[in-house]
């Protein structure tokens, strides 16, 4: 008697891992394209919110008739956004030389002293401060050593401009803040 015992033979096992091999190599390319489409609309959310506190601000500034504060005999433009008090950009110093900045853009957290000087640390302030739902955001020197940070705030002091660059593992999207004109624009690598 000859039985035949049931299951596949060696042949209809190669067919079918075969056939799966194909599948994964015609889907995987498109699986990969679509993490990098989600990285690339995280980094444009984000850059679109800061673009938007940036203006929310600016345009509290000018509800609020202007505020600013003279110290020294110099004025200096501030207004409190959502509980937070920020120095904003000014276009003239009080002897009517031009800064270089337009006027009312979010440039530090207001401390005692105002100052135009841009560091890591203000670029990551802005970022905490001007986001409600901020992604975590720490300097270069945080990002190293502190895998849950999600980008890496770098100024650019001679440009007065933040880069914030997105941390997902081999993305390297970034955005640029340039206090000087308010303007957002997002770089994709």
């Amino acid at each position: 008697m000859n039985k035949r015992v049931p299951g596949f033979s060696l042949l209809e096992l190669i067919i079918v891992v075969v056939i799966v091999a194909l599948l994964a190599v015609t889907a995987l390319p498109r699986l990969l394209g679509t993490i990098d489409d989600a990285r690339e609309a995280s980094i444009q959310g984000v850059a679109s919110g800061f673009l938007s506190a940036v203006m929310a601000a600016r345009t509290q500034w000018e509800a609020q008739a202007r505020p600013s504060v003279i110290s020294g005999g110099e004025k200096y433009n501030l207004v409190d956004y959502d509980g937070v008090e920020f120095w904003l950009t000014r276009s003239k110093t009080s002897a009517g030389s031009s800064t270089g900045f337009s006027d009312g853009y979010p440039l530090a957290l207001r401390q005692s002293v105002y100052s135009e000087t841009i560091t890591d640390q203000t670029c990551v302030d802005l970022m905490e401060n001007l986001l409600h739902s901020s992604p975590k955001v720490g300097t270069a020197a945080e990002v190293s050593s502190d895998a849950s940070l999600q980008y890496s705030a770098i100024a650019d002091n001679a440009n007065a401009s933040c880069t914030y660059i997105q941390q997902e593992k081999s993305s390297a999207h970034q955005f640029v803040y340039n206090i000087k004109t308010g303007r957002v624009a997002v770089t994709f690598n």
